[in-house]
């Protein structure tokens, strides 16, 4: 990953830096004239968005974009660049973690995307910063970047043994596997909808 213009990092503990991914999404996006257009987005970061589309948008013009698995999105056009234009993105402290856990997620669906987890769909936990507590009391605060009915990878700094039973937010499960930043968790068993956006509320 590259820094971003603004220099920003998807670190929960450093709100101020963040890195842009490469990406491959779709979407659309409303002029100020309220004309809608198609659009691919191949670089994004919770800052900003280079915008792939073949209309023509102003410097300074403000846009508000729905993207795939990201959601509404809305900025003012920052700079005009070959296929697009770079979006500033105008979202709270809370958004922008929530668009980087998301990117996080893009980023790592290499190694995160096995069939035991495409058995469910994604969710978009509602506060992706939470606290995952082992069995003997210790807690460690981690960011959620997948997640899903029957479990969640997160990212971690330290390793906890496969198999070690947890506690993610308020959900119990098993250390699954590990990878590059951190640990996949199968709960314990099968939640619903409605206890995954409980746990994992702000």
């Amino acid at each position: 990953m590259q820094p971003t213009h603004d220099g920003s990092s998807p670190n929960p503990t450093a709100t101020t830096r963040y890195y842009s991914v490469k990406v491959q999404l779709y979407g659309r996006f409303m002029l100020e004239d309220r004309t809608e257009h198609v659009c691919q987005i191949s670089e994004m970061s919770p800052g900003n968005v280079v915008i792939g589309t073949d209309i023509m948008a102003n410097n300074g013009e403000r846009i508000i974009a729905y993207i795939d698995h990201i959601g509404r999105v809305e900025g003012t056009v920052e700079k005009l660049v070959s296929g697009g234009f770079l979006l500033s993105l105008i979202v709270s402290d809370r958004k922008k973690n929530k668009i980087a856990a998301q990117l996080t997620w893009l980023a790592n669906k290499h190694e995160l995307d096995t069939p035991e987890d495409r058995r469910h769909q994604r969710i978009a936990p509602r506060n992706p910063i939470t606290t995952l507590s082992m069995a003997d009391g210790r807690q460690y605060p981690c960011r959620i970047v997948d997640l899903s009915i029957s479990g969640a990878a997160v990212e971690l700094r330290m390793r906890p043994a496969l198999n070690s039973q947890v506690i993610l937010g308020t959900m119990r499960g098993r250390v699954a596997r590990h990878f590059d930043e951190g640990v996949a968790i199968e709960f314990a068993s099968v939640q619903s909808r409605d206890a995954i956006d409980a746990a994992f509320e702000s």
